[in-house]
């Protein structure tokens, strides 16, 4: 590989200006749809006693799984020693940080309350999954910067390879909690499953693997940067391995669950039954977000075409929605078996209750505060690359492939 070098992002000013302004409206619009639900209450959105995580929390988990997911990209350079993926280290880290941050926003917001986040910051139920995942992101805000710190500043390259160890090591302690959040619900058929923490590890790859091909691409492409085959073709291949990978682990959770017959009713519910839980599984996770971008990748021509390699990544993004959705969503949507054996005539939290008779429809203001947690995912990145020297002066194969004839 020749030298890299880096430079801030070098777009036009009124360019530059226009995609803050873009961001900021949408998080601004964001923060009206919180008012909204903060001064008329939960009653507003869809949710019920049933369905308490509502649309927020998909957007919120996905956000938090794909920021570890994009982290993968500096972690296999640091880690790995692969000199193939150290130009893209510094805008992993940076990515990885600012989508957490977009996702623990929603969250934050979306439970209610939000002033009293200084209560679950420093009072611990050390036997709660959740006051453990506050520790694990505050970690990960706190170890991943560092890390980035050490890449930009050369006096601090001596702790560059201590600092991606430990970056590498706390996304997968993070991912693992947040997936242990699920596994570690007995009361829900669908999330009890020690599967779930290493299902989302995998997950995490393809979400934050995706996501980052489109931020560099889009980053480049505006600042005029040239970007060559040889570094969208290693992504596109690596994505398409972790797409396999989560789909390997989907079949794996669903197939343990039909051996167990306790179980037999809720894969029935979300594998034939569900309505637009099924549609989501089988349209959203399983086609979109699975077969059709493998095919794509690996496909002899339509892998080497760059609209259609970015057409798999937003299809991963959109199949990593629905599979969220339906695991946190269709998951609470299925009943819960309060009495075993027994039948519960009527109760307020729907037990015994077919999941479709309480319907729920997701409503504006929660599309708008998980879309706003993107924006400011976005907004921190671009404000990111345009201080600091993120993004190398070009990725042209000849530059950036190790194995370039010239």
């Amino acid at each position: 590989m020749k030298k890299i070098f880096y430079k801030e992002w070098d777009i036009a000013s009124q360019t530059y200006w226009m995609i803050l302004a873009v961001l900021a409206v949408i998080s601004a619009i964001a923060g009206f749809a919180v008012l909204h639900m903060e001064h008329n209450g939960h009653w507003v959105t869809g949710m019920s006693n049933q369905i308490v995580w509502g649309t927020p929390h998909v957007f919120a988990v996905f956000l938090i799984v794909a920021a570890s997911g994009a982290l993968n990209v500096a972690s296999i350079a640091s880690v790995f020693n692969k000199k193939a993926y150290k130009p893209l280290a510094p805008l992993s880290a940076l990515l990885a940080v600012a989508l957490l941050i977009g996702g623990l926003l929603i969250l934050v917001l979306d439970l209610g309350r939000p002033e009293r986040l200084i209560v679950a910051m420093t009072t611990y139920n050390f036997k709660s999954i959740f006051a453990w995942n506050i520790i694990l992101y505050n970690g990960f805000i706190a170890i991943v910067a560092f890390y980035l710190w050490t890449i930009l500043d050369r006096k601090m390259n001596r702790f560059y390879k201590a600092a991606g160890v430990a970056a590498f090591l706390w996304r997968l302690i993070l991912t693992t909690g947040t997936g242990s959040i699920f596994g570690f619900l007995v009361a829900r058929q669908g999330y009890d499953a020690a599967i779930m923490a290493p299902w989302f590890i995998i997950m995490s790859f393809g979400f934050g693997l995706a996501i980052y091909m489109l931020v560099l691409s889009d980053f480049f492409r505006l600042s005029g940067r040239p970007l060559g085959d040889s570094v969208m073709f290693r992504l596109k291949n690596l994505l398409g391995v972790f797409v396999a990978a989560s789909l390997l682990f989907a079949l794996m959770y669903h197939l343990t669950n039909l051996y167990g017959t306790e179980n037999h009713a809720y894969e029935a519910f979300i594998l034939r039954d569900g309505g637009v839980y099924t549609a989501a599984f089988w349209i959203g996770q399983i086609l979109i977000g699975g077969l059709l971008p493998l095919a794509i990748v690996f496909h002899p021509s339509l892998g080497k075409s760059r609209a259609w390699i970015y057409a798999a990544a937003i299809m991963v993004i959109i199949g990593g929605l629905a599979t969220i959705y339906v695991i946190i969503i269709g998951g609470q949507a299925f009943p819960m078996t309060m009495f075993p054996g027994k039948t519960v005539i009527a109760s307020g939290f729907y037990d015994g209750i077919n999941g479709l008779a309480s319907t729920y429809s997701p409503s504006l203001a929660e599309a708008l505060l998980g879309i706003g947690g993107i924006a400011v995912a976005l907004l921190i990145t671009a404000i990111g690359v345009r201080m600091l020297k993120i993004l190398p002066m070009s990725l042209a194969d000849e530059v950036a492939d190790p194995h370039s004839a010239s």
